[in-house]
């Protein structure tokens, strides 16, 4: 019996529960604000033209129901905190227009990213100074011009604040000091002038600190040695003065320190071994002078390191072996150093890039322990002599390679280039030979730039395969003769060809004009026959072209923009005639 009353009182349960459950209505989403939808229909009003399609999503009258693309909403609340427009990477998606001063009546935002849109111009306005709930305000990469609202000081929760790649000038508000809560600031690729203002010094949340091209003067403040959170600065390309200060040898956390073409002094301090997490070091573009401090071997997670057109003068230290054992790419260009040869504590790192241009080395090409790892080298510019036969051997990853301006002397015929090279540069040596192992049907379809111009290279002009990926082709200045092969037209990708100063005979190939991405020409200075022909007026994108000193007759084209070519481009021929030279008879 009580076994029943048991099942009775369960069935009673759950008849109840049902009933209240139908007469229980579920909770629904809040629309969303009338006055949050005003202000971004007046933000789509200021936007003339739309490549990314993002706007044409903002219809009906629920901007939170997630049809609105880009915008997001509080679901308790139906307020705005979200709007966030962005070009896909790689798109050439744009929006032209302005940011409407209504878009600063969306009060409970507190994320706003517009960027990359390219197109939008005018300034921002001073009423995004209302969105007071605002964590993050990132601007990039648009065309926004005027001065950065003082004002946006008041966005005292903001945490980050990017307008990096605009146009914006003046200087930068001393008000933006007041954003103690700024974990990154980002005002790079600007036009901004004046000082690095004294009140960011309270900025003390500061992580990532980028002010990077621009116009800024003046010294690097003492105080950025006090932002200890601090990983990465980057001030490069402004008019800095004055000397490295030792106080920013104590941001133990730093792993990003650029301080590029600036017009710094002083020596590099020998505290910089205390940035222990230190990853990337650019110095470049400086006047600091002195040596290379001895305490950079103890920078364990070091791997880029750029100190290169200073005028750092001396040897350079001996780092141990184990020093400095994260070390890839190394530039010490361009100083007044003296290597005469390079260090052993270089030749046996595992390195990617070396670069030792003007580092006045002499001598044979040095012996890389490693050569496997290597995918760039620059040793132009210095006093190198001999042969090249083994340099290359085992380098399998060498993708660019710079010796130009040296005294090298060789066959470059018998030269054998690694698989995978994209760029070869050996102008200014003392080369010979023909260029039938360099050139060929078989040439590596990576080989995108070859200039060997300025040599005592002979021989003809071999013929071109077609799987070519040549841009850059430089044979100036040698002792080559003999006609310019028809297969030229087979370097679809090429973008310069210059063959002057040399002995080249015979007519310009028609096929020339099928080199459509081309931007410079010379053939100047040879023994060239013939006209011009006409069909190299399907070149558009032709920038400069030399004909001078042929044996060249008959009328230029005139189309742009061989008629608009200075006349010097065309003296010293046979007979040419048209414009820019006098009209044919």
């Amino acid at each position: 019996m009580q076994l029943w009353i048991w099942v009775f009182n369960i069935f009673l349960l759950i008849s109840f529960l049902s009933e209240f459950s139908e007469s229980v209505e579920p909770p629904q989403v809040p629309i969303c604000s009338e006055e949050d939808r005003a202000s971004l229909l007046s933000f789509k009003a200021g936007i003339l033209q739309d490549t990314t399609e993002t706007l044409s999503s903002w219809i009906g009258k629920d901007c939170c129901d997630g049809g609105w693309e880009g915008v997001q909403c509080n679901p308790t609340t139906g307020r705005v905190n979200v709007l966030q427009i962005q070009r896909p990477e790689g798109s050439g998606t744009y929006m032209r227009g302005t940011l409407s001063p209504s878009l600063g009546n969306l009060h409970f935002l507190e994320v706003m990213i517009i960027s990359g849109m390219k197109h939008i111009t005018g300034t921002i306005p001073s009423s995004f100074s209302n969105l007071t709930q605002l964590t993050q305000l990132v601007l990039e990469d648009n065309s926004l011009g005027g001065y950065i609202p003082p004002s946006l000081g008041r966005l005292s929760l903001l945490q980050t604040l990017s307008l990096n790649g605009n146009h914006l000038k003046g200087p930068i508000p001393p008000t933006l000091g007041s954003l103690r809560n700024l974990v990154q600031i980002n005002l790079a690729r600007n036009l901004l002038s004046g000082t690095i203002p004294l009140s960011f010094k309270t900025l003390q949340n500061l992580q990532n600190l980028d002010l990077s091209n621009n116009l800024l003067c003046g010294p690097i403040p003492d105080f950025v040695g006090e932002f200890k959170k601090l990983t990465y600065i980057d001030l490069s390309y402004n008019v800095l003065t004055g000397r490295i200060p030792n106080s920013l040898f104590s941001l133990v956390n730093l792993q990003d320190l650029s301080l590029s073409y600036n017009k710094l002094t002083g020596n590099i301090p020998d505290q910089i071994g205390s940035l222990k997490s230190l990853a990337s070091l650019q110095l470049s573009g400086n006047k600091l002078t002195g040596y290379l401090p001895l305490s950079m071997s103890k920078l364990q997670n070091l791997w880029y390191l750029n100190v290169s057109k200073n005028g750092l003068s001396g040897t350079l230290p001996c780092i141990p072996s184990k020093g400095i054992p994260a070390l890839l790419t190394i530039d010490l260009s361009y100083n007044n150093l003296s290597l005469i040869s390079v260090p052993d504590w270089i030749r046996s790192k595992q390195l990617r890039e070396v670069n030792l241009a003007g580092c006045k080395l002499k001598g044979n090409l040095p012996n890389f322990i490693r050569p496997g790892s290597l995918s760039s080298i620059d040793l132009s510019d210095n006093y190198l002599i001999g042969g090249i036969s083994n340099f290359f051997t085992n380098m399998s990853s060498l993708q660019k390679v710079k010796l130009s301006n040296n005294q090298l002397k060789f066959d470059i015929s018998q030269i054998k280039l690694p698989t995978g090279l994209s760029s070869l540069d050996l102008h200014a040596n003392l080369l010979v030979g023909s260029l039938s192992t360099i050139i060929n049907n078989s040439t590596s379809s990576s080989l995108e730039v070859i200039d060997v111009s300025n040599n005592f290279i002979s021989g003809h002009i071999p013929e071109f395969g077609e799987d070519s990926s040549l841009k850059v082709l430089n044979l100036g200045s040698n002792n080559i003769s003999g006609p310019i092969p028809v297969s030229v037209s087979n370097l679809v990708d090429l973008e310069r060809l210059d063959i002057s100063r040399n002995h080249i005979l015979g007519t310009i190939p028609p096929s020339l004009s099928q080199l459509v991405k081309l931007q410079w020409l010379d053939i100047s200075i040879n023994t060239l026959t013939g006209q011009i022909p006409g069909s190299l007026s399907l070149i558009k994108n032709l920038r400069h072209a030399n004909f001078r000193a042929n044996k060249l007759c008959g009328e230029i084209p005139q189309c742009r923009p061989f008629n608009i070519f200075p006349a010097g481009a065309y003296a010293h021929n046979s007979c040419l005639c048209g414009k820019p030279l006098q009209p044919c008879k």
